[in-house]
């Protein structure tokens, strides 16, 4: 991940992520560090428990000296720890926080938009993550990010579409969260219309990753392109040939010189 302050382009974004880690642990750590005694003394307790917890799977996993342990034996297989309590206790966020300290900084009215799109470009690269990209509805941030479609910086558009894209590929619970905030339309309205090539390219590859093997997500994007573009007929979400022919003609807009 990047950090913020250090702002490259996009075409870049594959180089420095981790950055962006740290600076927003260290946000992260200043909020933590003005909380009341009362909470540090059960934060405290908590990590005990956590170190507790830790030493008991040491134990119960360390072989004595002279013994043995046949590898094939499953009933001998170490315990797998916990990965959000080896998170606790090495002080670490968790990608949930991450992805939430990043769509605070999108949505900051004070962030200059060199920082917002580096906090994009994080977002981004932690909800390739399935699981991740699974997280956005018990997190809440379906509805800030398909708002974003309409953000007044055209970085702003191209890189929500990229998030919505990356969180619904191959993903039918975010295929069907997407579509539940009516974000086919806007997306097909951004191929359609948006000034900037790069939002209307991002925007397609969106409607493309909604639509395939997902019915409901075409039925709603045949509905919202005007006949001219198609003529309405239906379209099997199934169907590759038939998907392709719908968003060949959404690329081939959106590839128009602006």
């Amino acid at each position: 991940m990047r950090k913020l302050g250090t702002a490259r382009p996009i075409s870049q974004k594959q180089s420095a992520r981790k950055e962006g880690t740290r600076s927003l642990a260290k946000h992260h750590h200043k909020s933590f560090a003005k909380k009341s005694r009362s909470y540090s003394s059960t934060t405290a307790a908590m990590a005990q428990q956590n170190l507790n917890s830790l030493l008991q799977w040491s134990t119960e996993n360390t072989v004595a000296p002279g013994a043995t342990q046949p590898s094939s034996d499953p009933a001998r297989q170490p315990a797998q720890l916990d990965p959000a309590l080896l998170a606790q206790l090495l002080g670490g966020p968790s990608d949930a926080d991450l992805m939430r300290q990043a769509m605070t900084a999108i949505l900051s009215p004070e962030m200059p938009q060199d920082q917002k799109m580096i906090a994009w470009d994080n977002l981004e690269q932690l909800i390739e993550s399935i699981d991740n990209a699974m997280n956005l509805t018990p997190l809440g941030m379906w509805a800030p990010l398909v708002q974003q479609l309409d953000a007044e910086e055209s970085g702003s558009r191209m890189m929500a579409a990229w998030c919505i894209s990356t969180a619904v590929q191959n993903n039918v619970k975010a295929q069907e969260a997407m579509l539940a905030t009516g974000a086919v339309e806007k997306l097909a309205g951004l191929v359609l219309g948006d000034a900037d090539q790069g939002v209307r390219k991002k925007a397609c590859n969106a409607l493309s990753s909604e639509c395939r093997n997902f019915q409901a997500g075409m039925d709603e994007l045949v509905k919202s392109l005007p006949e001219d573009v198609w003529k309405g007929k239906a379209v099997d979400a199934a169907e590759m040939d038939s998907v392709d022919e719908v968003i060949g003609k959404l690329r081939e807009i959106a590839a128009r010189q602006s």
